[in-house]
């Protein structure tokens, strides 16, 4: 454990003294602040002389601010900060010789991985707690509207589904660094994943449902349930698309469902217009319990395949 906390710290050091992350952290504050500075104005603007919604204050996540929202800025962009984070974090240090020397104090393989991976699950926890207190804060002056205990709880949720899912991206970014020796091609190797889990992944989930619905003895109505079904069911092969039905079902309490399109007969939309009501935050956390432990899964498992890949790498000093 004394390996590990020694790594830790001479990995936290580093990223806090490096321009790297300084400017990582000023661009992404920058773009989120500008976001919910937007959203906050719309909101403001919007709720003049009306009576204000009950959940009011989660709308300047969900709410549009230059295109996009918060939660959305953090879905496409998050990733990248993991990336990052991690593209470099071995093969940066094996190309320099000093991983060598490093493995030559008192200090075992997996404290190593172990410590760098802790390292960056912190320094991402830091940096989207800051902002999401910062937006926090532009949101009590401009709204002027104090957020209940339940949203607390939710944005609380949400934090911590946002730090596994960059922290899947970090694990991955250091799965490449591990790989690839040369930094360049672990960068472009992280940089390929996160385009293809992120754009291409839904482009070929049209691709497969318009495939697989061109049958002309179903309906249209039928042919188009099946169609989105397939997409859906595609798409969530991408940690993108679960982490944003995870984090939209928990920071809006109106979503009740993470599909896209439902079906309904008339029973049904007699039963939503009665019970139109806000999801409570339990009843939210079973809708996207799937999402959200899929998600944990996945981490580990990355993260499980760097370390696995690390402990059994020849290390060979320069």
């Amino acid at each position: 454990m004394g390996g590990v906390t020694a790594i830790l710290k001479k990995e936290l050091a580093d990223h806090f003294t490096s321009y790297r992350f300084l400017f990582l952290f000023a661009l992404i504050a920058m773009v989120s602040l500008i976001t919910a500075y937007m959203a906050g104005v719309n909101i403001s603007t919007q709720l003049v002389d009306v009576a204000k919604p009950r959940f009011v204050f989660l709308m300047l996540f969900t709410s549009s601010g230059i295109g996009f929202s918060f939660v959305q800025f953090v879905a496409f962009f998050g990733p990248l900060i993991g990336l990052i984070l991690g593209f470099d974090t071995i093969n940066r240090e094996r190309n320099e010789g000093t991983l060598s020397k490093l493995l030559s104090q008192p200090i075992y393989r997996d404290s190593i991985i172990n410590g760098k991976f802790l390292a960056g699950v912190a320094i991402i926890a830091i940096l989207l707690t800051s902002i999401l207190l910062t937006v926090a804060g532009i949101g009590l002056l401009m709204i002027g509207v104090i957020p209940g205990i339940e949203e607390v709880f939710r944005l609380f949720i949400y934090l911590i589904i946002s730090i596994t899912y960059i922290s899947f991206w970090l694990g991955a970014a250091i799965l490449f660094s591990i790989i690839f020796r040369n930094v360049s091609t672990s960068a472009l190797a992280a940089l390929a994943a996160w385009v293809f889990f992120s754009f291409f992944v839904s482009l070929g989930a049209n691709a497969v449902a318009n495939a697989l619905t061109t049958d002309t003895t179903i309906s249209s109505s039928e042919a188009q349930m099946t169609r989105a079904k397939i997409r859906k069911a595609v798409s969530l092969i991408s940690p993108m698309e679960l982490y944003s039905d995870s984090t939209i079902t928990i920071v809006d309490p109106m979503r009740r469902t993470t599909k896209s399109m439902v079906q309904m007969g008339w029973m049904e939309q007699l039963s939503i217009t009665r019970f139109s009501g806000p999801l409570p935050l339990g009843q939210s956390i079973l809708v996207v319990f799937p999402y959200i432990t899929t998600l944990i899964a996945i981490t580990f498992i990355c993260f499980g395949i760097s370390y696995a890949v690390f402990m059994r790498q020849e290390i060979r000093s320069v």
